[in-house]
């Protein structure tokens, strides 16, 4: 059989308001699995190789047509909420040339709906030489949907809703899911649709009256699934969306040769990409453009965002990345927070209650706890003590530090930026570096140690009274000075 293939435009209804989501933002933005509803739909289409990808706005449309500039869409202003047919109608007006297309029209809040479903539904339309093929699917219960109604020869007769069904109509399990498959004739036929109905709308399943009147026999193509056309109406609809995509999502990694241990608990974004032998221990949650390489393991409850780590990298327990880069065989954390512009050479140590931001580490660096490290370079092999800053803001700009490889940084230090270290050179604990130090040389930036005695007992005697209830221990400590004094009297 000769397949015609012509070119596809895709018309996204997209304007609805969505009143039951109780929310400033419009339905369609809602975020299922890291995308917006409507960019899962405007996802499909670019895979499909969609001629022409139209979004119709309508309630928000400012803020949906900002969430997908640059995706290559054209959009189209539905002013007055008329119906579906209607909407349809201003989607395909906008198209300059659709004569010798297939349309095919989707919505903006059904994101489960999968690109091979929609390929396959492509497919058996053109083998058929099909005007119009509609997407249905069956389930035990229809009750809410459009029923499909087909005639002697199998095919669409008419789409009868719920509220115009007879007793017999309601057991039928086939129902309508609102996508639909034309040839070039829609632009034509949409607009004969009238709006002779109670509510004056203009329906997009007049579509199938109109079709039929033209001789034409109108194709079912039925989901095996028809949880893909599932909608939200409200935010426990949202939840049930994002738990059906999460699944999916982590079933496709496991299949892949990724590890994810007690997978109900971990969240991955779409857009993430992970590769083979990866383990992702309970509750992680992967965003955005991160990249995984092999090896990777991310400990329990770690947040990561936009950030790329390579091969053997250990991420430890209740870590946050965004925007980093982890060179391979580093290990991060626990509870470490690398924000954006931390890039991490090879095999570089990161440890607890660690945070660096716009920070360069070469391979080998070690900051094993208590340390912030912002706007700095930091050499090779170089160790960095606990409790060390580097004070990058005076409180109006923020400056950049360069310190070199093979240094040791003694615990509590601060760098004050800006500053430059030079190569293997050594910071004594606890000073506040506020000079350059050269290459090889030790500073030492801290007051001189002053002992005096007999300090406490001074300070805390005259408080004795409020000391027995909140410092015993001093109390008591001062009660044995006195009883040593006088014991030493008696002698």
């Amino acid at each position: 059989m000769t397949v015609t293939l012509r070119p596809l435009d895709v018309v996204i209804l997209a304007a609805g308001q969505g009143t039951r989501m109780n929310s400033a933002l419009p339905k369609v933005l809602h975020p299922v699995a890291g995308r917006p509803m409507v960019a899962w739909a405007v996802r499909a289409a670019r895979k499909l190789n969609a001629r022409n990808v139209v979004v119709v706005t309508g309630h928000g449309a400012e803020q949906v047509e900002t969430a997908l500039e640059g995706q290559g869409v054209i959009f189209a202003r539905q002013e007055q909420r008329l119906g579906t047919g209607h909407a349809f109608i201003c989607g395909i007006d906008a198209l300059d040339d659709h004569k010798r297309a297939d349309v095919l029209v989707l919505y903006g809040d059904t994101p489960l709906l999968r690109p091979t479903t929609l390929e396959a539904m492509l497919e058996d339309h053109r083998a058929r030489g099909s005007a119009l093929t509609l997407l249905t699917g069956e389930l035990p219960d229809a009750t809410g949907y459009g029923r499909i109604i087909r005639d002697e020869h199998g095919d669409v007769a008419r789409i009868v809703e719920q509220k115009d069904a007879t007793s017999e109509e309601e057991q039928v399990g086939e129902f309508n899911s609102g996508v639909y498959l034309m040839d070039s004739r829609a632009a034509d036929l949409a607009h004969r649709i009238g709006n002779d109905n109670a509510a004056g709308e203009y329906y997009l399943t007049d579509l199938l009256g109109l079709y039929r009147a033209e001789g034409e026999a109108a194709h079912a193509f039925k989901l095996s699934d028809p949880d893909e056309v599932m909608g939200a109406n409200d935010r426990a609809g949202l939840a049930e969306l994002e738990a059906i995509l999460r699944r999916r999502i982590n079933a496709r990694h496991m299949r892949a040769g990724v590890t994810l241990q007690a997978p109900d608990t971990i969240r991955i974004q779409d857009s993430v990409k992970i590769a083979r032998d990866v383990t992702l221990e309970p509750g992680v949650i992967l965003r955005g453009q991160t990249v995984l390489s092999g090896g990777v393991t991310v400990g329990a409850y770690s947040v990561i965002t936009d950030s790329v780590l390579e091969t053997g990298v250990v991420i430890k327990a209740h870590s946050v990345l965004e925007g980093a880069h982890v060179g391979a065989s580093s290990d991060v954390g626990p509870f470490a927070r690398l924000r954006p512009g931390s890039v991490l050479g090879e095999g570089v140590h990161i440890g607890n209650f660690v945070e660096t931001k716009n920070a360069r580490l070469d391979a080998g660096v070690k900051a094993g706890h208590l340390a912030y490290l912002g706007d700095v370079t930091i050499g090779a092999e170089t160790n960095v003590g606990a409790g060390t800053i580097v004070a990058n803001y005076d409180g109006i700009n923020k400056h950049p530090s360069v310190i070199g490889a093979g240094v040791f940084i003694g615990s509590n230090s601060t760098i004050i930026a800006p500053r430059t270290v030079g190569d293997a050179a050594f910071i004594a604990a606890g000073s506040a570096v506020h000079d350059d130090v050269p290459e090889g040389a030790m500073a030492v930036a801290r007051g001189k140690q002053r002992n005096i005695e007999g300090w406490s007992r001074r300070y805390w005697g005259g408080m004795r009274g409020k000391m027995q209830k909140k410092l015993p221990w001093l109390a008591r400590w001062l009660e044995r000075q006195e009883e040593g004094e006088q014991g030493g009297g008696g002698q």
